[in-house]
């Protein structure tokens, strides 16, 4: 025979159960942090950042003089350099990269070192300007290659 207090503990476990069990899947599904490696002169890494953190990411900024040594450490090709490198569990993301790539990448989890988006096209992710065609390159894999097209 079930009583009110054995019913009320047993939905108090329930609720315990259901309440970690969502913690826990919270935690997997959270993307990993991108630090984000730019000069402090820099204005359109804002809007980068803020785009990534829109999309759920958290977004730790290191203002640096120079982001030329970052972008050699990380083996970024020089063909495909933008304003600021950021790197995201162990890849390498080089200018206005979009999120939805960097979505994809951490799922696929492709063996390269990165992914870019050359120069600073306007339209893309917090880029001011009227929208141009893009594509992300993925490096690092023996050739550069279109990895998407915006």
């Amino acid at each position: 025979m079930t009583t009110r207090r054995s019913f009320l503990q047993g939905a108090g476990l329930a609720l315990a159960f259901f309440a970690a069990s969502g913690a826990r899947a919270q935690r997997v599904s959270a993307p990993p942090p991108v630090t984000v490696y730019k000069s402090p002169a820099c204005s359109c890494c804002g809007g980068w950042v803020a785009h990534m953190r829109a999309a759920g990411f958290r977004v730790d900024v290191k203002d640096v003089e120079d982001v030329t040594p970052i972008k050699s450490r990380l083996g970024v090709p020089d063909t495909l350099w933008s304003c600021h490198t950021a790197v995201v569990d162990g890849y390498a993301l080089e200018g206005h990269v979009p999120a939805v790539d960097v979505q994809r990448l951490l799922r696929e989890r492709p063996k390269m070192k990165g992914l870019a988006v050359p120069g600073m096209v306007p339209g893309s992710p917090g880029m001011n300007g009227p929208a141009q065609r893009y594509a992300t390159i993925a490096f690092g894999d023996g050739a550069n290659r279109t990895y998407a097209s915006h």
